[in-house]
C-alpha cells in the first residue's frame, strides 16, 4: 500500500474553465505519516497541462490497477478529484479519480478540530502554513514561479508535520474512547 501526499494548484476554482498549474506528490510512510523521498512538483509552465498530467500518470502509481498502490492523502481532496478527472478526460488520458479509490482526506479532522466550523478550518489556520493559496494565481499570472514553488514546499512541510502529529495523537484518543465505552 502506498500513501501519497497529493495536492494541486490551479488558476481558479472552476475545473472546466481554469487549468491545473502544478501537481505535487510524495510518498508517506504508512504507520507514521513521515515523508519518504523527495517531493515531486510537476509544473505546467515547463510541461504544459497535458504533459504534466501524462507525467503524473506515467511516473506515479496513480494508474496502478491495485487501488491501494496509490492512496491519496490530502486536505479537501474533492478539489483535486474534480480537476484531475476533468482534465485527464479532456486530454483522453487515464481517468484520474481520487474519490473512487481509497483516500485519506484530513479536511473532516480539520473541521472537527475547529469545533465543527468550516470557517477557520483552512490548512493555513491549523498548521504553520504561511498563508492560504490565494496569491498563487497572481504569482502564476506574473510568472513568479519561484514563489509558487516556495509556497508548495512550505505547504507540504506543514501538512506532513501535522499528519505525523495526528498519527501520534489519534491512537491515544481511540484508547481513551474505548475505555469510555467499557
Amino acid at each position: 500500500m502506498g500513501n501519497y501526499y497529493l495536492d494541486i494548484e490551479t488558476t481558479g476554482l472552476d475545473e472546466v474553465e481554469n487549468k491545473i498549474t502544478t501537481i505535487q506528490y510524495v510518498e508517506l510512510e504508512r504507520g507514521t505519516g513521515k515523508q519518504l523521498g523527495e517531493l515531486t512538483i510537476l509544473k505546467e509552465w515547463e510541461l504544459g497541462e497535458e504533459g504534466m498530467l501524462r507525467k503524473f500518470i506515467e511516473d506515479s502509481p496513480i494508474s496502478n490497477k491495485y487501488d491501494f498502490g496509490f492512496v491519496p492523502v490530502g486536505y479537501n481532496l474533492g478539489f483535486e478529484h474534480k480537476f484531475l478527472l476533468e482534465k485527464s478526460s479532456r486530454y483522453n488520458l487515464f481517468p484520474i479519480t481520487i474519490l473512487s479509490r481509497p483516500c485519506i482526506d484530513l479536511h473532516s479532522i480539520g473541521i472537527l478540530m475547529n469545533k465543527g466550523e468550516f470557517r477557520g478550518s483552512g490548512l493555513d489556520k491549523l498548521t504553520g502554513k504561511s498563508h492560504s493559496g490565494s496569491p498563487v494565481i497572481h504569482w502564476y499570472d506574473v510568472k513568479k514561479y519561484d514563489e509558487i514553488e516556495n509556497y508548495i514546499k512550505n505547504e507540504t512541510t506543514e501538512f506532513i508535520k501535522w499528519y505525523v502529529w495526528l498519527h501520534e495523537k489519534l491512537p491515544e484518543l481511540r484508547i481513551r474512547w474505548e475505555r469510555k465505552l467499557n
